[in-house]
């Protein structure tokens, strides 16, 4: 089974070509990441992987489902996505947020109850997922990784067979960075498959078992982790001398010393 399957994608916006004939396979149950430098055209790619936007020429499917031969309503509903720039408008208490996974919507529907079973899910991945020791704790009072976590076990609630995770460790200190990576290494858990951005070696899982790498446009990579992220092709990426580093599973990066 195939969870993104996309055959000479391109993507272009204003006249200007984003993304140039891309092609990447994803089988359910693979754990990716997705790097490359800024303007590399990594969120118009995670855009399409989420069945967001169209490409404009060649074919994307998603879940076994080809885009434009879909009702897109249907499918993302096994697609949850995680962005750290969450646009809540107000400020809803942990486990509302959480709630709100079982809607697909931002904010708490107005006279919406969960059922016991909905209820029961939340607060098991509230629990699984260290979010905060409160549950009435609000969304402007929780820090960054508190937050991370939450949008996490709401993304979960609808057990999505794909999850999309936009920089998840943006603006995180040490130790917040180290608790979000260790959330995301239980993913493969739930049977889930993720596709992850990131711009930062160190923030990769260990359990990540894919890696592609995009310069200008252009995938220049695909495959299991330890065969992309090598010197010579992170280098290339990158248009930098670049060495890496996996010790322990964990993925470090750093220009290479004349």
């Amino acid at each position: 089974m195939t969870a993104v399957r996309l055959d000479g994608v391109t993507f272009i916006r204003a006249g200007r070509e984003i993304l140039h004939g891309i092609d990447l396979t994803v089988e359910r149950g693979e754990q990716w990441a997705l790097l490359g430098s800024n303007g590399a055209g990594k969120s118009t790619l995670l855009s399409i992987c989420s069945a967001t936007t169209f490409p404009s020429r060649g074919t994307a499917r998603i879940l076994d489902s080809q885009m434009g031969r879909v009702d897109l309503r249907e499918l993302r509903r096994s697609i949850a996505v995680v962005d750290a720039r969450h646009p809540l408008g107000s400020n809803l208490s942990v486990r509302d947020i959480v709630l709100t996974g079982a809607t697909s919507t931002i904010e708490r529907i107005p006279r919406w109850e969960p059922s016991r079973e909905e209820a029961e899910r939340a607060e098991a991945l509230m629990k699984q997922l260290a979010v905060g020791d409160d549950p009435t704790q609000r969304w402007l009072t929780m820090s960054q990784g508190e937050r991370g976590r939450t949008l996490i076990a709401r993304a979960l609630m609808t057990e999505p067979d794909l999850m999309i995770l936009d920089e998840p460790s943006t603006g995180l200190d040490l130790a917040a960075r180290e608790r979000m990576i260790a959330t995301i290494d239980q993913l493969p858990d739930t049977g889930v498959t993720t596709v992850m951005v990131t711009h930062h070696f160190e923030e990769l899982p260990v359990r990540v078992s894919h890696a592609a790498l995009m310069s200008a446009g252009r995938l220049m990579a695909a495959g299991p982790v330890d065969e992309v992220l090598t010197d010579a092709l992170v280098s290339e990426a990158y248009e930098h001398p670049i060495t890496v580093e996996r010790v322990g599973g964990r993925w470090t990066a750093r220009a290479r010393l004349p």
